[in-house]
């Protein structure tokens, strides 16, 4: 099929056209052919995009919230709602970083192709803000998988492990999920740097430079994965230890399942080892919608599942209900008893035996 599509250059004030940095090669904006040359057409894409804008909307909303509410109660605070926070604050911070990279690229393209600036386009491309901007959405990322590790890894420690010390081990979790990412994710910066600075760091031009970032994250998904399996095992013979039914354990084991799926990211084996370089035609397009839905709602899912349906969170809310309940039912009492007391007292300075009982009676039953 033939597509349409225009390459720009631009004319510089001498009359030549404007080279690219440190070559003889004239600058060209094949950013039109290249839009045109994907498998899957521009309309999908679009949709695409608005479905992980609105599911990475809905996960912040509802992470910020979930945040908040395992702050709130002090009696929630412990080990496994603290590894919950730092996982909630990554997704939270994945959802921020791509904003801001979709706002950059929208911003960058279309102030360039409406008023030609393209010489503009290319100094901020080639700006510290523009790669720092991508280089932080690459962490975010990258921390989002090792803490998903990290919620594997201490669930696996529950069910194996009878006795550890939490405090020492939640350490070491905050040095995968936090400092880990940071290693790869700063080397692969000065790698780009050294080899490859070119643009915005958007392209990878040369794979091996990318497989410095690219393979701790599928070294994380194959993790989690093993873990995802253990623990399926595990389930699958505690149930059957408890002598239930077929029926009984076939339900439970899929709930199980089901539950563990986005809690692990599981789900993204499906397509951890299928490279964009491979994927092509509708292949391409199946990858591209399931990583980018799953990975826009799984925040979501997680604050619903490990906050918002958790029973110690649910429990905590009916305490602080009932509890709430009763101070407002003691300050409309209170609020009640004052204006009868004066009454009985105003009663009874009239110096009568009647109403001297009478006071004595409303005190004795509103005191």
């Amino acid at each position: 099929a033939v597509m349409h599509g225009q390459v720009y250059r631009f004319c510089t004030l001498e009359g030549t056209w404007l080279l690219k940095e440190n070559s003889t090669l004239p600058w060209r904006n094949l950013s039109e052919c290249e839009a045109s040359d994907q498998d899957a057409p521009e309309e999908q894409l679009l949709n695409l995009s608005i479905i992980y804008t609105i599911g990475y909307a809905l996960s912040f909303s509802a992470l910020v919230i979930a945040t908040a509410i395992l702050l709130g109660f002090r009696h929630l605070h412990c080990t496994r709602n603290y590894i919950h926070l730092n996982l909630f604050t990554s997704f939270i911070l994945r959802a921020i970083s791509v904003f801001i990279k979709d706002s950059v690229v929208k911003w960058m393209y279309s102030t360039a192709t409406q008023e030609h600036q393209w010489e503009g386009l290319i100094s901020f491309q080639e700006s510290l803000s523009c790669r720092l901007v991508f280089v932080m959405m690459q962490y975010c990322v990258a921390a989002n998988y090792y803490w998903l590790l990290v919620e594997g890894m201490y669930l696996y420690t529950l069910l194996v492990l009878s006795v550890f010390s939490e405090q020492r081990i939640f350490r070491l979790y905050l040095c995968i999920g936090w400092g880990v990412p940071m290693l790869f994710v700063i080397l692969w910066g000065i790698v780009k740097y050294l080899y490859e600075d070119e643009g915005c760091w958007t392209r990878n031009y040369n794979m091996n430079y990318w497989l410095i970032i690219r393979l701790p994250i599928l070294i994380a998904i194959g993790v989690n994965f093993l873990i995802f399996i253990r623990v399926i095992c595990i389930i699958i013979s505690k149930l059957q230890a408890n002598l239930m039914c077929k029926t009984d354990i076939k339900c439970r084991l899929a709930k199980s399942t089901l539950t563990l799926i986005p809690l692990l990211g599981t789900h993204e084996v499906i397509f951890a080892f299928i490279t964009d370089e491979h994927a092509r035609g509708m292949l391409r397009f199946v990858k591209l919608f399931t990583e980018l839905s799953f990975a826009s709602f799984q925040g979501l899912m997680v604050a619903v599942l490990y906050c918002f349906i958790n029973n110690e969170v649910q429990m905590e809310f009916r305490k602080s209900w009932e509890r709430w309940r009763l101070e407002h039912l003691y300050v409309q009492r209170d609020s009640s008893m004052k204006p009868l007391k004066c009454a009985a007292n105003s009663i009874s300075s009239g110096g009568t035996v009647g109403s001297s009982v009478y006071a004595a009676t409303c005190q004795a039953t509103f005191s």
